[in-house]
């Protein structure tokens, strides 16, 4: 877990981190920006193949992205990394292909915990079964796949920065619990 010192990391997986995981990446760190949480926590995403390893993010996310003037222009795809289990606090899968990779990668329990369906954080679909929770690849469809794409994963965002904000204020109480332990 994250000291005062490190932020608390997430990062959003999908297949070739142009459309669904840089969304999401983007979309949670202006959550946090905008919640005051931008300097406690640390957004970044990934694919689970390297189809698309260098390219820019797609084009009509990134329209879909301007809409509510969020830039895209850095974004840089990359493919999964395994160390990033052990370095990440939370991993948000965008599909339900995405969770059972990953899972399925996790080099022990604890790094399988951290999995988690991005949409189990939406209220309206979190106590779905996990095919329910997923977000299709819009890649394949038109800009209105990429809109629906942006709700479901806006749908989401108020859950997560909740799950994060508990995790900060344990992290905070048990750093307190320590350093009272070891003053006495």
């Amino acid at each position: 877990m994250n000291s005062s010192s490190s932020p608390y990391r997430i990062i959003a997986v999908c297949t070739g981190n142009i459309c669904r995981s840089p969304m999401a990446e983007i979309m949670l760190a202006a959550a946090f920006g905008a919640e005051g949480l931008g300097a406690e926590v640390s957004v970044d995403s990934a694919g689970t193949t390297g189809y698309e390893v260098g390219r820019p993010i797609d084009p009509r996310a990134a329209r879909r992205l301007a809409i509510t003037k969020l830039s895209s222009q850095h974004h840089v795809a990359r493919e999964w990394q395994a160390r990033w289990f052990s370095e990440r606090d939370l991993i948000l899968a965008l599909d339900v292909d995405h969770y059972a990779w990953l899972r399925e990668a996790a080099p022990d329990q604890g790094s399988m915990d951290k999995v988690r369906m991005l949409r189990s954080f939406d209220p309206a679909v979190s106590g779905h079964d996990l095919l329910d929770q997923g977000i299709e690849d819009p890649w394949y469809g038109d800009h209105g796949d990429f809109d629906a794409a942006w709700h479901q994963i806006h749908g989401a965002l108020p859950g997560i920065v909740e799950h994060v904000r508990a995790a900060l204020r344990r992290g905070t109480q048990q750093q307190r619990q320590q350093q009272v332990r070891s003053t006495s």
